[in-house]
């Protein structure tokens, strides 16, 4: 690899670990790639596709010339290894905040939730949480919500492609679920617990997928201190498109 190769476009797959936002990741990236091929102040990086900080896996990170194909990978299907609490809820829809609103869920069956994640399947409309990046009126919901604001999101189209590989050991239930841009797994994980009357909320998520790009094929040594460019085979080559 080469600085001419990383300008003319390349695409790296990271496996962001917990806490660190996609900035911080980006940021990483960016300054190891200058320090290590001399690169021009205005180099461009940008990841294809937030993940929160409590979320791990699939980051794709897109620099040179392959910075122009962010927005068509943003465009793509994504995948999730998830993991939700029944019995239970936080105003967060994840673990950001702590248990409210406890609930017996002695009365559920793994059949039931089994049905209930099939009502899910297809197109949907969505709220997304209160707690979230989206603007109202020029200000981050996240931020209103934090100062106590009253904040009404409003609801959108998504569409829930599957939902597999389910596992329940109460009150935990996993699955595996495929997207389309613009899903809100934290709201996908409140809106079932609804649907069962006894709440829920996330309590992990990863990455698995995006259009053709799997975490298989991710890494996460690019936070090693040592971590050299020339060790990485996990990439995706200049000019070499998969997806």
């Amino acid at each position: 690899m080469t600085a001419e190769e990383l300008q003319s476009g390349h695409i790296f797959l990271l496996d962001k670990p917990l806490d660190w936002t996609s900035f911080q990741a980006v940021n990483k990236m960016k300054y190891k790639l200058k320090r290590e091929f001399n690169l021009p102040k205005k180099f461009k990086i940008g990841h294809a596709g937030t993940l929160d900080p409590r979320a791990t896996g699939l980051l794709i990170v897109c620099c040179g010339k392959f910075t122009k194909k962010i927005p068509e990978i943003q465009d793509a299907p994504k995948e999730y290894r998830t993991e939700i609490k029944i019995g239970v809820q936080t105003e967060s829809y994840d673990t950001e905040k702590p248990e409210i609103l406890p609930q017996d869920i002695s009365t559920v069956s793994e059949e039931q939730v089994v049905k209930v994640l099939d009502k899910f399947i297809g197109e949907i409309d969505q709220k997304p949480p209160v707690f979230s990046a989206i603007k109202i009126d020029g200000k981050r919901a996240y931020n209103l919500a934090r100062a106590g604001e009253e904040v009404e999101m409003k609801s959108r189209k998504t569409t829930i492609l599957y939902i597999k590989e389910i596992h329940i050991d109460f009150p935990l239930v996993s699955f595996t679920v495929g997207c389309s841009k613009g899903t809100y797994i934290r709201s996908l994980a409140h809106d079932i617990g609804q649907e069962l009357k006894v709440g829920a909320y996330l309590t992990q998520l990863r990455r698995t997928k995006i259009g053709e790009y799997t975490i298989q094929n991710a890494t996460s040594d690019f936070l090693e201190n040592d971590f050299r460019f020339e060790t990485l085979t996990s990439c995706i080559d200049a000019g070499e498109d998969t997806y």
